[in-house]
């Protein structure tokens, strides 16, 4: 059974290479709910799950020419699904309202039991961890993060090197880690 469907793989990639739409969508159908659950699983939320899919299968169509039907597609398509949700992750850590949407909202619907997150609590860790950063790299972080301002004009508003609030944002967001993850007991 396993060989066959490699074998059934191995032929639908080298169609794929040779532009087939109709290869794609067979790989596609046969491979959707796997990369959806796999990406459910990563991301927690069935809207950027979905996304990531699509995201997933683009890739693979626009980077067809290159793939190689002798290694395993399933494989492929695995590696870039997790790359795919870790950039999305990586870019949530410094995107507030995204963060927002996948650590905070997208947990209270994902309801499987132990996973309930009350959005007040969320919001209250939330406004501690940024409540005991220094006053001056507190600034920095609501004029860069609730504000939307650049490091350039930040530094510009309170006359300080570009560096210094690169710096300053950099111990604010370590600061806030640590501390989130000290007070992790609302996660469990």
């Amino acid at each position: 059974m396993f060989e066959s469907n490699r074998q059934n793989d191995q032929l639908l990639v080298r169609e794929l290479k040779n532009h087939s739409e109709l290869a794609f969508r067979k790989l596609f159908d046969l491979y959707y709910q796997d990369i959806y659950g796999y990406s459910l699983s990563l991301l927690k939320s069935k809207d950027f799950a979905e996304e990531n899919v699509q995201d997933v299968f683009l890739k693979v169509w626009l980077h067809r020419e290159n793939l190689d039907s002798e290694k395993s597609f399933r494989a492929y398509l695995f590696t870039i699904a997790r790359n795919q949700a870790f950039n999305l992750l990586n870019k949530a850590a410094n995107d507030v309202l995204l963060k927002q949407e996948i650590f905070y909202e997208s947990q209270t619907s994902y309801d499987q039991g132990d996973y309930h997150i009350r959005e007040d609590d969320c919001k209250k860790i939330k406004k501690q961890a940024i409540n005991q950063l220094p006053p001056k790299r507190k600034q920095i972080f609501k004029m860069s993060r609730k504000k939307g301002m650049t490091y350039e004009e930040i530094s510009i508003e309170l006359g300080i090197s570009v560096n210094t609030v690169k710096s300053q944002m950099s111990k604010a967001l370590e600061s806030l880690r640590i501390f989130l993850q000290a007070h992790d007991e609302i996660y469990k």
